[in-house]
């Protein structure tokens, strides 16, 4: 990493942005573009000019176009694990093998989907999934968000091996109507066994003579699911270089498919597919997920900011701030650089948000007056997704474009301090014309990309994680018996298990 260009970011004093503002009638145009049907806006952020230079400086120094072309090349960017990433093969873009294969598993899936829906399976009113982590976030942010009105099959995505979230679909679902979906990178995830088991096992006690008979596994390990027990007929594959989260577009977007129908599929890869090349083709100033990640690492490193937070000033992107906490902190939350050194700086910041306008009324304090600064993002759709009085949608949108500019602007109050604000707070808005599979495609894939740009002039490999590993090994081993603990959790477990 180029220490020099790193000591020009941090000398960076943008003025206030008011005053960016007043001395700028062009800053809205110049930090705003509009690609795949969403408006990106950065001007109310400390983004100027020589911040741009800054960073696209050190962009080429990190090598950042190179690198850019070796992700979609299909090189083994992954250092760590010596393989690829290339969920962009998924939707088009990338190595011609890659796409071909990523093909050929699609139309895989779609015939499995045709089969369900002509009711080879039997008659399916309900859909389990059950997967954790990138094998259920993705799933489940793209059929809350896009399937309210789909009326094909209901669907629930499980994750907790909390047994109380399974109860609670085996209370609602017909086990004789059901379609058991197993995701599974490896098909040896404990927590996802253990509830498919559980799953498997109402099936057969609802009456339900082969219940392997309607279970369908996601997987890049196809061997050990049919091990498992399941019909290689019923095995969706994924490729070994399709990172977990980074995995909806392969076949771990199946259930999405299933419920919202082939064509809103081949729609939502469209629209990642059109980020895509964008990403690839944009010069840096005109380029979302660059001018994104600048932001970001300019709050980061020379505002010190711990955490940015996302707020979806809309329901149906609810789901939103936690797939992001997932992508970007499994990805970059890391100290260690792909030199094997320490990065000794910050690195991803903690991602967090909500959902307007209910967190106006529980975190917007903190955000307008506390003493953290937090640069905010705000996710707002054009279109409503609701058939209510359109002043239900005037209000969200209202409330959501005056938040930010509270946050910039503030307000002064001498007489009384406590109704002060200090503004100068930034944020940045995706406007999205409309929620619609090839938007939210686009949306998903912008923040993958960002986040790849944030780990490469970070020195980051974003494609392992072996950070999530020790605590798993040390609950198996707690099971077994195989470990010593230290005296807090040894009593911890005397007192929960006897």
């Amino acid at each position: 990493m180029s220490a020099p260009d790193w000591h020009l970011i941090e000398a960076l004093n943008p003025p206030p942005l008011l005053s960016l503002f007043g001395a700028d009638p062009d800053r809205v145009a110049r930090l705003g573009i509009d690609v795949a049907g969403l408006h990106f806006d950065w001007s109310k952020t400390h983004l100027t000019a020589d911040v741009l230079t800054a960073f696209e400086s050190l962009a080429r120094a990190q090598d950042l176009p190179g690198k850019r072309e070796a992700l979609f090349r299909g090189d083994a960017v992954n250092i760590t694990e010596g393989r690829a990433a290339e969920h962009t093969a998924e939707r088009g873009e990338g190595a011609a093998d890659s796409v071909t294969r990523a093909g050929l598993l699609h139309a895989r899936m779609r015939a499995l989907i045709d089969a369900i829906e002509m009711e080879a399976l039997g008659p399916i009113a309900h859909i389990l999934h059950i997967g954790i982590g990138g094998s259920a976030l993705g799933p489940d942010l793209l059929i809350d968000a896009l399937g309210r009105d789909e009326d094909r099959y209901e669907v629930a995505v499980i994750s907790n091996v909390d047994g109380c979230a399974l109860e609670e679909v085996f209370a609602r679902f017909d086990p004789s109507a059901t379609l058991l979906v197993i995701a599974s990178k490896t098909f040896t995830t404990t927590e996802t066994l253990l509830n498919a088991s559980s799953a498997l096992e109402w099936m057969r006690e609802g009456g339900s003579e082969d219940p392997y008979g309607r279970v369908i596994a996601l997987t890049a390990a196809p061997d050990k699911a049919v091990e498992w027990g399941i019909d290689e007929t019923r095995v969706l594959p994924f490729a070994e270089s399709v990172g977990g989260r980074y995995s909806l577009w392969s076949s771990i977007g199946f259930p999405a498919a299933l419920a919202l129908g082939w064509a809103a599929f081949e729609e939502l890869l469209e629209g990642a597919g059109e980020m895509d090349r964008h990403f690839r083709l944009a010069a840096a100033h005109e380029n979302a997920p660059m001018l994104a990640a600048f932001a970001d690492l300019f709050y980061t490193q020379v505002k010190g900011c711990a955490t940015r937070a996302t707020f979806a000033y809309d329901e149906r992107l609810r789901l939103l701030p936690s797939y992001l906490q997932q992508l970007e902190m499994e990805s970059n939350g890391k100290s260690v650089g792909i030199d094997g050194q320490q990065v000794g700086r910050q690195t991803a910041p903690i991602t967090w948000g909500g959902v307007g306008t209910d967190a106006q009324h529980a975190v917007f304090q903190l955000l307008h007056q506390g003493t953290h600064l937090v640069p905010i993002e705000f996710v707002a759709v054009t279109e409503p997704g609701d058939a209510l009085d359109d002043e239900h949608h005037r209000q969200l949108l209202l409330n959501c474009f005056a938040q930010g500019a509270a946050l910039m602007a503030g307000r002064a109050n001498d007489a009384d301090p406590a109704r002060a604000y200090p503004g100068d707070r930034p944020s940045a808005t995706i406007l999205i014309e409309t929620l619609d599979p090839r938007s939210l495609g686009a949306l998903i894939a912008f923040y993958e990309h960002r986040t790849f740009v944030n780990a490469v002039l970070l020195g980051l490999n974003p494609f392992d994680q072996f950070g999530v590993e020790l605590g798993k090994e040390m609950a198996k081993a707690a099971g077994s018996g195989g470990l010593d603990f230290d005296a807090s959790t040894t009593d911890l477990m005397r007192r929960a298990f006897g």
